[in-house]
């Protein structure tokens, strides 16, 4: 009897393992809460002085990212098979847009918030909060010959600002769709603000972000 009883609660175990939802957690804020940037996060910049900072309001840990004519990324290398985990969630709040951003021309091509998806081809997703382009905007973002990027624009404009937002983006099917083939594997991350083409300012925040097997 007592054998059966162990045998029914490991299956009932092996069942909820099986069914529970996969996650691989790029950004924990709870992580933050020592006030030091995680070590397999490193800063690239571009232009300018990065501004970057653990920060707590009332949601919590976050990083605070400032971009005064600047363009910078936190970015961390990553393994994630979109077949298993397709689906990327994460937490961002903007606070000033850079004025006049809009991505769809090279010279004011600036965003507040940015997460950029890097794939082992070596094609990229990137996801907005643009300042002028509509939200549900897709489309070629390649200002440089032979990088390929996509963009989304997640968010727009002013009208959500000073708000943490949750977004959830099927990366596999926006791969697709991008590029008209199955998506490879993710090999990187990049978490970008940028204001140095409009000359002006932008502010961002940015909670958990994380690859899943389901939508949150």
């Amino acid at each position: 009897m007592k054998k059966l009883l162990l045998l029914g609660a490991i299956l009932v175990f092996v069942l909820q393992a099986y069914n529970s939802p996969l996650a691989t957690i790029v950004l924990n804020s709870a992580s933050l809460s020592t006030g030091k940037l995680p070590s397999d996060w490193k800063i690239t910049v571009n232009h300018g002085r990065p501004e970057v900072s653990v920060c707590s309001d009332s949601e919590g840990p976050c990083l605070h990212l400032k971009s005064v004519k600047s363009s910078f990324a936190l970015e961390r290398a990553v393994d994630v098979s979109p077949s298993e985990t397709p689906f990327l969630t994460w937490r961002w709040k903007v606070t000033q847009l850079p004025a006049h951003g809009d991505f769809r021309r090279a010279s004011t091509d600036d965003q507040a918030a940015q997460v950029l998806v890097a794939f082992a081809d070596r094609k990229i997703l990137s996801y907005i909060w643009d300042s002028s382009a509509p939200k549900g905007t897709a489309e070629s973002a390649s200002n440089i010959p032979m990088v390929h990027v996509f963009a989304v624009v997640c968010e727009s404009g002013v009208s959500v600002a000073n708000r943490w937002l949750s977004e959830n983006r099927n990366v596999a099917a926006d791969y697709e769709r991008a590029y008209g083939k199955p998506a490879p594997r993710v090999k990187g991350l990049r978490i970008q603000i940028n204001s140095q083409h409009t000359g002006s300012v932008a502010e961002s925040y940015f909670g958990d972000v994380a690859f899943r097997s389901s939508p949150q």
